[in-house]
């Protein structure tokens, strides 16, 4: 029997995680969201595996992990966690990159319309009293319009598509995608500062990595053409907060529609709840109650895989852990 720890959650509860977990003959241990290395550390030093959401895995945690031969993430991002810390103990990292494709598409293109077609404004203005479209004056027609997609990755290809389906114009920028493999999709290749420069509308779908935070800092969003839209459903950092706070209010950025932040959930007085050109959603653009149900079953498998001396089908550092 091995025991599996887990950190953190957002579910309602473990039993579906639990009932898994016992069918294959192990342990499932949760004792409330644990947020410090040390926490950690009480809680998982004699546990074979570990199960995280949220909480960061840094490698001062992962040095007290005494048995663990697996931490499994709960999600697709792995920015929490320390993969050369974890790979230096000859720990497999999973994670889940494959679970919530329609959900995130269809949440990153319902921010993108309810900004498009004056929804949430509208909605606010009918609500205030008004019936008119003043609170919305300049809805444009989607076949004139360009979407840029910085990462193409599954997500994005997804969106790429719907919103083709629905008349914009898709460009992408992504250094690790082929040109062609772009055209053949019927998306323009551009580089960053050229799609920021074109695109009507900028939605962001790159990992975050140290690299990349912040990859749309001041300098960046003051390229966005006049009235563009940023809409982000990937991770909060990766936007310059500040930045966007200063874009929004000098009007280079028109309108975000933003379901992460970098910081969550915002501090009492943040500037970006309540700005009338922001639509926000709590971090949910994963959800639907298939994916979570997707999400926790594959998660688990990866644990049972590892326990069972199966390299997991979604182990990131594999080739490096079994080299040592």
């Amino acid at each position: 029997m091995a025991l599996v720890v887990v950190t953190d959650h957002p579910f309602d509860d473990l039993d579906l995680d639990r009932e898994l977990l016992a069918a294959a003959g192990h342990e499932l241990r949760y004792e409330g969201n644990v947020t410090s290395p040390e926490a950690i550390v009480a809680l998982a030093a004699e546990a074979d595996a570990v199960m995280n959401t949220y909480t960061p895995i840094p490698a001062q945690a992962i040095r007290g992990l005494r048995r663990c031969r697996v931490i499994a993430r709960y999600g697709i991002g792995v920015d929490t966690i320390d993969i050369g810390a974890a790979t230096a103990r000859g720990i497999l990292v999973t994670n889940v990159p494959d679970y919530c494709i329609d959900e995130v598409s269809d949440h990153a293109l319902a921010l993108i319309l309810s900004i498009t077609r004056g929804v949430v404004r509208l909605d606010r203005g009918v609500r205030s009293g008004s019936w008119s479209r003043e609170a919305a004056p300049r809805i444009r027609r989607h076949s004139g319009m360009t979407l840029g997609l910085i990462g193409f990755g599954r997500i994005a290809r997804a969106l790429a598509a719907k919103a083709a389906a629905v008349g914009f114009t898709v460009a992408a920028a992504d250094p690790y995608v082929a040109d062609e493999d772009l055209v053949r999709t019927g998306v323009r290749p551009l580089g960053l500062e050229d799609l920021l420069g074109v695109a009507d509308i900028v939605s962001v779908h790159a990992p975050l990595t140290p690299q990349t935070r912040h990859l749309l800092d001041r300098e960046r969003l003051a390229l966005l053409r006049p009235g563009a839209i940023l809409v982000n459903t990937s991770r909060g950092a990766l936007v310059d907060r500040a930045a966007l706070v200063e874009a929004l209010a000098e009007g280079r950025v028109a309108f975000a529609a933003l379901d992460v932040l970098e910081d969550e959930p915002p501090e009492p007085g943040d500037p970006l709840v309540g700005h009338d050109n922001v639509v926000m959603t709590p971090h949910v653009a994963f959800v639907s109650e298939e994916s979570v149900v997707e999400l926790r079953r594959k998660a688990v498998e990866q644990v049972v895989a590892v326990m069972l001396g199966y390299t997991p089908p979604y182990a990131l550092n594999a080739d490096a852990v079994a080299v040592q």
